[in-house]
């Protein structure tokens, strides 16, 4: 099978406009979408302590083949996010340090994998964001090929190329690029919401009584 390329082409965000982005923490940017756009719970940082900001660039390879994703490191540019969308499949590593490297000479913000990974510990020491659905010490074949900048669907969440996405310990949030202007806007008014809820307990509210959930109705009398 073939190594296919879209030819594709997005609004590159700014510097400061991801910086605006990296104060938002993922799980309120799903709120502030529904509380949807959200990698599946099995997608976690190599190391704890990652956080992730950046436009996505997608691929979509066979299950354990990394060649694609090899070609796809070459085409990024500072600051993009590699997403890989390889079935999940936990048992066949398809990143690992040498790749890990290769994408941080191209000055990659970092990757994201709904797949296996190897070589943790040499990423951790790196210090490279990456997150993955598991680790493996069973490397990859090549060959099989796969598609780059296709629109993809990774760990059951859409990314398209451009997409900015959003990692912390929590695991990976992707807002799409359109749009993205007004959403910031709710997510930080979603910030600053939790800010007088925190002010409100300090002043003796409890969350029932903030979100007007009322008293429980009593039973068994």
């Amino acid at each position: 099978m073939a190594i296919r390329r879209h030819d594709i082409h997005f609004e590159r965000l700014s510097p400061e406009a991801l910086a605006a982005w990296a104060e938002i923490p993922p799980a309120v940017a799903s709120d502030c979408m529904n509380r949807e756009n959200f990698m599946a719970a099995a997608v976690k940082p190599v190391r704890a302590g990652t956080t992730l900001v950046g436009q996505a660039r997608t691929v979509t390879s066979m299950v354990g083949d990394n060649g694609v994703s090899h070609v796809a490191t070459a085409l990024l540019a500072p600051g993009e996010v590699l997403v890989i969308a390889a079935g999940g499949y936990p048992d066949v590593a398809v990143w690992g340090g040498v790749a890990t490297r290769a994408a941080m000479a191209r000055g990659a913000a970092g990757v994201v994998i709904d797949g296996a990974v190897r070589d943790v510990a040499e990423i951790r020491e790196l210090g490279f964001p990456c997150y993955a659905r598991a680790a493996v010490p069973g490397g990859p074949h090549k060959g099989f090929g796969g598609t780059i900048d296709g629109a993809i669907a990774c760990a059951g969440c859409p990314v398209s190329p451009g997409d900015i996405v959003l990692g912390d310990d929590d695991g990976i949030v992707v807002v799409p690029l359109a749009g993205q202007a007004a959403l910031l806007t709710a997510c930080r008014d979603k910030l600053k919401q939790e800010e007088d809820w925190l002010a409100e307990i300090a002043a003796g509210k409890t969350m029932a009584e903030i979100l007007g959930l009322g008293e429980a109705e009593v039973i068994g009398k």
